[in-house]
C-alpha cells in the first residue's frame, strides 16, 4: 500500500510559478506509474499529467501543455509538478495519483492511490 501527501499549493499570480510535491511511503514508486488530477468547483475531476513507471513516458492535458512538468525522483519517492506561466483557470484543487503499472494511465479509475489534494488558486 503507498501513501500520498501532497504539498506546495498555496496563491500565485497569473503568470507566476508554483511547483507542487507528492511524498510517497509505504511502497517506491519506481514500479508505480503517477499522475497529477486536479478538479476546479463545480467541474469534474481532470487529469494534469502523468508518467509511466520509471518515468519513460509522460501525457499532458492540452490546457497545460508546455507549461506544466511531470517529475520524479525515485531516491526521494516523491513526484512533482512544475506549473509555470500560470492561468486563473489552473485554480484547483489538485490531487497526486498513483498505480502500480508499466503505462502511462490516464483515467480516475486506472488509480488505487490518492493523496488528500493541494489548493491552488491563481489570481488575475
Amino acid at each position: 500500500q503507498v501513501q500520498l501527501v501532497e504539498s506546495g499549493g498555496g496563491l500565485a499570480q497569473a503568470g507566476g510559478s508554483l511547483r507542487l510535491s507528492c511524498a510517497a511511503s509505504g511502497r517506491t514508486i519506481s514500479s508505480y506509474s503517477m499522475a497529477w488530477f486536479r478538479q476546479a468547483p463545480g467541474k469534474e475531476r481532470e487529469i494534469v499529467a502523468a508518467d509511466s513507471w520509471g518515468g519513460r513516458s509522460t501525457y499532458y492535458a492540452d490546457s497545460v501543455k508546455g507549461r506544466f512538468t511531470i517529475s520524479r525522483e525515485n531516491a526521494r519517492n516523491t513526484v512533482y509538478l512544475q506549473m509555470n506561466l500560470l492561468k486563473p483557470e489552473d485554480t484547483a484543487v489538485y490531487y497526486c495519483a498513483a498505480t502500480y503499472g508499466s503505462g502511462v494511465a490516464l483515467r480516475q479509475s486506472n488509480y488505487g492511490h490518492w493523496g488528500q489534494g493541494t489548493q491552488v488558486t491563481v489570481s488575475s
